[in-house]
């Protein structure tokens, strides 16, 4: 009778209210226990009961102080914090292409939660003829990044609107210089695709490169791009890699989850990546993304994928 109310008002109140909540609780308690003694003395089971109950309130009053920084209730609390994960992953959308073009993204995080520190950005201004794509890798994995990839996240979807592709990455630098994170890094490729020709120019801060398939030949092309990771240090500068995609070519952006490994070099994890892809994508490429990253990288870090296809 007493331990149910202080189990639900840990879930419904707020910091404010609850520690007054389990204080009257426990008092109620001491007031049930002298009004039925009767000068009985007290069994050991009785007091081992008392002694649970109150160590159970001691619980909720420690997890209510903490929760006091956040200053809502534990139910509302995690209810607020899907709402602002989901508002800011929408940011990441895939906006809708023409029919000649196929593009899809995959995230996997090391703990399986929907926290991670890798995520996906895309624009598409105007819904007009240019595409722009990002990969980003935050420092750390798992939930220990995720918080700072939700800010990161939606700070980049309105950069990547907002400006034109070659002032991208130096902005991104500059804002994570502003943060004065203790782990206030992160990597990133950025490939700008004109829709109607297929040009793309691509960039890269301290990321692995995207690889091409020419399905002209059947070769895949690695695309090497020169940039330090974003966060170090001002006036970092990004060398562009151009090229055109082709009917029938393809281009995969990933983060070093997918390709390296403590055990194998990064350089080794992208040949696997090719040889992978080619038996996987040979035949279709919708769904290519989730394929792909199901088969590769290592579960005990964060993965991204991003696929993009001229039909």
């Amino acid at each position: 009778m007493f331990v149910l109310p202080m189990v639900l008002g840990s879930l419904l109140l707020g910091p404010r209210h609850l520690p007054w909540f389990v204080v009257f609780v426990l008092a109620g308690l001491m007031l049930a226990l002298v009004g039925t003694s009767d000068g009985r003395e007290l069994t050991a089971r009785l007091v081992i009961a008392v002694v649970i109950v109150f160590l159970l309130g001691l619980i909720i009053m420690i997890a209510s102080f903490r929760r006091s920084r956040l200053g809502v209730a534990g139910v509302q609390g995690e209810s607020m914090l899907v709402d602002l994960r989901d508002r800011i992953q929408s940011q990441g959308m895939l906006p809708p292409l023409p029919a000649n073009w196929y593009a899809e993204s995959a995230l996997r995080s090391a703990g399986g939660s929907p926290f991670a520190g890798d995520f996906v950005v895309a624009s598409r201004p105007g819904w007009g003829r240019r595409l722009d794509l990002v990969v980003v890798d935050v420092s750390g994995k798992g939930e220990d990044a995720g918080t700072r990839a939700l800010l990161l996240s939606g700070a980049f979807s309105g950069l990547l609107g907002a400006l034109e592709p070659e002032e991208f990455l130096p902005a991104a630098n500059t804002y994570l210089l502003r943060q004065n994170w203790e782990e206030g890094f992160a990597t990133a490729i950025h490939i700008t695709v004109d829709l109607e020709t297929g040009d793309f120019t691509l960039r890269t801060a301290g990321h692995p490169p995207g690889v091409q398939l020419l399905a002209g030949s059947g070769r895949w092309l690695v695309h090497e791009s020169e940039g330090p990771v974003l966060g170090l240090y001002d006036g970092a500068e990004f060398v562009a890699s151009c090229g055109r995609m082709g009917s029938g070519d393809a281009m995969l952006l990933y983060t070093d989850g997918l390709v390296e490994t403590p055990a194998r070099d990064i350089g080794l994890g992208i040949d696997r990546l090719v040889g992978t892809a080619e038996r996987l994508l040979h035949d279709r490429m919708e769904q290519g993304a989730r394929r792909l990253i199901d088969r590769l990288g290592s579960r005990n870090d964060d993965r991204a994928l991003l696929l993009l296809h001229r039909r």
